[in-house]
Order: structure tokens, then sequence, then C-alpha cells
């Protein structure tokens, strides 16, 4: 319906068969697709006659779209996130032609802070028994699930973050119960449905990455920042969970390739480091070591556990459960 109104936009009348052809679908749709169009208040008008077809009423123009700052964004992030590919790219430029110039520019400007994490199993698992608002967590929580997405941030959180990020301008936050703050912020990262804002804390001299539900005002400050080069938000926000302080620290050897090792410990929850004779040296954290056996057991390729001896016990465990299962039978069951 949209491409049907944007040819009768051009001027002109369009007859039934050109605009079949052009929209790819038959004559019978398209009439379908007129009436639609006026029961919109679209005045769209029949022309008889051997050049007969459709045009729109003279002098009629589509009113322009009004969309408030935070309707703006929340389409237009979603075209982004969502739509992917060609499709995404020419619908984001179209809404972003129509708009104020002023709130296009503003909409730019999070498309260029913006980073997602890599899609599939590793930005979207969850190891069981993890905290998400575990205190000792220096990135702000644990990764979720994409079963709790969580809703786009309010515009006059992201809006004033993303200039700041494109301008190298820091600004005054308040993040949660902790009060105001100064921040230098070098991107913004999503993460399995979770949005970060990732830079540096002058006033400890660290890198902060900061929730963005959290964050209740965001204000320009006048200055500049330098921020690292080569600086990566999303592969700093992965690595960032993959290190935080948890209860247990955790190191394996195990004898596989990165690629297999990942498909059950993504770079959210593990630290690969490659040695000698095609073994790995594996360091993750956990709040809960109850999940790991079976992800070891999956894995299904040689390793030891050199820390803790309580992880040894809980596969052991597990191993002799497989083993009593396996040769039960059917009278004993």
């Amino acid at each position: 319906m949209l491409t049907l109104l944007e040819l009768l936009q051009s001027g002109g009348v369009r007859t039934v068969g050109e605009l079949a052809g052009r929209l790819d679908v038959d004559e019978r749709t398209v009439r379908r697709y007129v009436r639609h169009l006026i029961d919109l208040e679209i005045p769209v008008e029949s022309v008889r006659g051997r050049y007969g077809g459709y045009r729109l009423a003279r002098g009629h123009r589509l009113p322009p779209l009004m969309l408030s700052e935070d309707e703006a964004l929340a389409v237009l992030l979603g075209l982004t996130s969502q739509a992917g590919g060609t499709a995404g790219e020419t619908a984001a430029a179209k809404l972003r032609r129509v708009l104020p110039a002023r709130l296009a520019q503003r909409l730019d400007a999070v498309l260029s802070s913006l980073s997602f994490t890599a899609t599939g199993a590793a930005p979207d698992f969850v190891a069981p028994g993890s905290s998400p608002d575990s205190a000792a967590s220096r990135a702000g929580g644990t990764p979720h699930s994409t079963a709790s997405r969580v809703a786009s941030p309010d515009g006059s959180v992201l809006l004033p973050l993303a200039a700041a990020v494109r301008d190298r301008q820091p600004v005054r936050l308040a993040y949660a119960d902790r009060g105001e703050r100064v921040f230098h912020p070098y991107g913004v990262v999503v993460h399995s449905g979770r949005w970060y804002v990732i830079g540096l804390d002058p006033a400890a001299g660290e890198e902060r990455t900061l929730r963005l539900d959290r964050i209740s005002q965001v204000r320009g400050l006048t200055g500049a920042f330098v921020p690292p080069a080569d600086f990566d938000p999303a592969d700093r926000l992965v690595a960032g969970f993959a290190t935080a302080a948890y209860r247990h620290e955790v190191r394996l050897r195990v004898q596989a390739t990165p690629a297999q090792v990942r498909d059950h410990f993504p770079a959210s929850v593990a630290v690969i480091h490659e040695e000698a004779a095609s073994w790995l040296r594996v360091e993750l954290r956990a709040e809960s070591l109850d999940w790991i056996p079976a992800r070891l057991a999956a894995l299904d390729h040689p390793f030891v556990i050199d820390h803790p001896a309580e992880l040894r016990d809980l596969v052991t465990a597990l191993a002799d459960r497989l083993t009593s299962s396996a040769k039960r039978s059917d009278a004993s069951a």
C-alpha cells in the first residue's frame, strides 16, 4: 500500500495493469489496495476510459509525518536492529528524510554511536545462578537471555548520550541511587535486549559500563575528551562480562578448537587462551558452579579442571548419575 501511494504521488494517471506490474501483484489486489487507501481517507480517484486508471485528487498532498522524539527513536531503532540488510537501511533513510532536520540529526547521532554485540548463542547465553544485579559486577549486570527483553531506553537519556558520544563531549548523569557523576561516554551498546553505555569515570580514573535503564538524567557539559584509539565498545562489553568479579573463578584446560569451546562457553562467559599441543586454557567466572558440569559434558572433548576442586566433585557426581541411569533397566525403573 505504501509503494502504491508513492507511485500515485508521483503524478498522473496510473493504469491498473501498470500498477500491478510495478507491485508484482494481480489487478484484483491493486483494486483492493486502492479501497484500503480510500478507507484511510486518501483521495484516490478512478479515471475511466481507454487510458483510465487511478490518480490522487489534484492538489492533494500527504501531511508531514508527525512523530515525537521518542516515537521517531523507537521506529528508527526497530528498523535498525530488527529489519537488517538493505530493506532496513532504505526504510530508515526514508524515515529520516521526512523528519524535521533537527530531529533527524539527533537520530543520526544515535545510529553513529550505537553498536550491537554479535547475534546468536553467545549474547543470548545466561549462566544459571548468575546474578544480574550483583554489586560486584563492574559491568553493571550479567548477560540476559532474549526471553527477558527490555524496552528501548527513554529518548531523554539516549539522545543526549548519543550526541555526547558523537561530539566527544562530557556529560553529567544521574545513575540509580549513586547520585550524579561526570562521565565521558565512548559508545552505546545493545546486548541481548539490554542497553549499556561504556566510558570513563574521570573522578575514579577508571572505565565504567552503565546500564541505560538505571540512568534518569543526562546533561551535556562544556569541554571535550579523547577516547582510546581503536576502541570497540561491543567487544569491551562482552569482555567485561567474562572478567567481572563473581563468586567462583574457574580455570580449565580443554583439548578442542576455540570454535568448539565457544559453542558452550561464549565470549560473555569465558576467556580463551591458546596453548601448545592443541590445548586451550579457559578462564571463567560464575556465581554458581552447578551449570558448568553439564556444559563440559556437552562439549565432549578432553578437559582438565585446574581450579576449583569443588567443580571436580560436581563433575564426578554428574558422571555417576549418568552412569547409574545408563545401567538402569526397564525392570528397575
